[in-house]
């Protein structure tokens, strides 16, 4: 399939999904992480739920993160560019939904892209051979292309590898990993 019918299954698969069902495997990815040999770096980026999307609640991840002792790095959306803005995640950090149902930063100290080691990436669909399918915006695409060549790309589904995505473009980013609520796969 290509990415725009990708899109439109997979959204209709997660709709599908129990706030129960939601809850369950999200805890499982977040225990098959747990699992997988990334925790001896610092900076880390994980995306907010888009509860709307019925997305991964990431809520888990961000408790791991915490009790590992972790930076957490979360994002704003710059639409004028299709550019992400990184901020470190503390205490005092204000979190507001953009028009488009993203939970981001109001604003806090920023972390260049290059500073970020692992990155958890939201996606709708993924093959594989590490190719994903988001929302179509390319704002991950941007953000990875500019990470250093060591940042570790993890994939975050509920859901089984497509054989394979067309339509690819040699702007799309591949995945490390991805992980699901049954497995961590590598590519």
């Amino acid at each position: 399939m290509d990415k725009k019918e990708l899109r439109k299954k997979y959204k209709t698969l997660r709709q599908a999904l129990s706030d129960k069902e939601i809850e369950d495997k999200s805890l499982a990815i977040a225990n098959q992480l747990v699992r997988m040999n990334i925790w001896d770096k610092l900076y880390y980026h994980l995306f907010l739920t888009i509860e709307e999307q019925k997305e991964i609640d990431t809520e888990f991840i961000l408790q791991v993160l915490a009790g590992k002792d972790k930076e957490i790095v979360i994002s704003k959306c710059e639409f004028s560019n299709l550019s992400m803005i990184h901020y470190l995640l503390t205490d005092n950090t204000k979190i507001k939904k953009n028009s488009y149902n993203v939970p981001e930063p109001i604003d806090g100290l920023e972390v260049p892209d290059t500073k970020i080691d692992v990155v958890f990436v939201p996606l709708l669909a993924y093959d594989k051979a590490g190719n994903r399918v988001g929302y179509g915006k390319g704002f991950y695409d941007n953000f990875l292309s500019k990470c250093k060549p060591e940042t570790i790309k993890i994939g975050l589904s509920f859901f089984a590898p497509e054989e394979i995505i067309y339509g690819i473009s040699e702007n799309d980013v591949k995945l490390d990993y991805c992980v699901t609520p049954t497995e961590v796969i590598k590519f």
